[in-house]
């Protein structure tokens, strides 16, 4: 039986992470290196497919696009103004239910979950959805930062990762980041507030 989470609560620890994702910072982004954040809040397209093509210097470059359907009326009203900027989509009870239920909500997710690259390809990971992301690079998938969407989705262990988020790890809704792979190997994406959204990474010789 799916047990409501209290909402005050959760509203809480929620804001708490959506206030540092948009707190102005010079850190540098870590953990996975991410060069750059772009883009301001936005109402964003989520139906927006991810992308591929060259770039400069004919090196390739692969997209990520972070997907959401938040229901800006009812995740406003919990989490406060701005926390959704998209059009319509699946009111945050419902939200909540579907994810005791199922251990993840699917329109939340990264697409494509999977990407081969070379090294010295460019990565770049893009906010299409309406509420901010990031695009952690963890050594195993884990928990995230709101221990309620963690107990929601199943994870028990919190990623190390994710406990040692700057503000520019935070991708806002129109954003994007890009990092160019140097070296080889399977390298393991996840967003640290919605812990169930994931992609691997495939990097192999240029």
């Amino acid at each position: 039986m799916f047990t409501r989470v209290p909402l005050t609560i959760f509203a809480a620890v929620f804001a708490a992470a959506i206030i540092v994702g948009c707190s102005d910072s010079s850190s540098p982004a870590s953990p996975s290196a991410v060069a750059a954040n772009s883009g301001s809040a936005q109402t964003a397209d989520s139906a927006s497919p991810p992308m591929t093509a060259t770039a400069a210097g004919g090196r390739g470059e692969s997209t990520v696009t972070l997907m959401d359907a938040c229901d800006p009326q009812t995740f406003n009203a919990v989490l406060g103004a701005g926390t959704c900027v998209r059009n319509g989509g699946i009111v945050f009870d419902m939200f909540l239910e579907l994810l005791g239920k199922q251990h993840s909500v699917g329109p939340w997710h990264f697409a494509p979950g999977q990407v081969h690259l070379d090294v010295g390809d460019t990565l770049v990971a893009r906010n299409h959805g309406g509420e901010t992301h990031t695009f952690t690079e963890v050594e195993d998938f884990g928990g995230g930062i709101v221990p309620q969407l963690n107990q929601l989705s199943g994870f028990t262990k919190v990623a190390p990762e994710c406990t040692r988020l700057q503000p520019g790890d935070f991708i806002p809704a129109g954003g994007s980041s890009r990092e160019v792979e140097d070296e080889e190997g399977v390298e393991k994406y996840q967003c640290c507030i919605h812990p169930w959204m994931h992609a691997e990474v495939r990097v192999g010789k240029n």
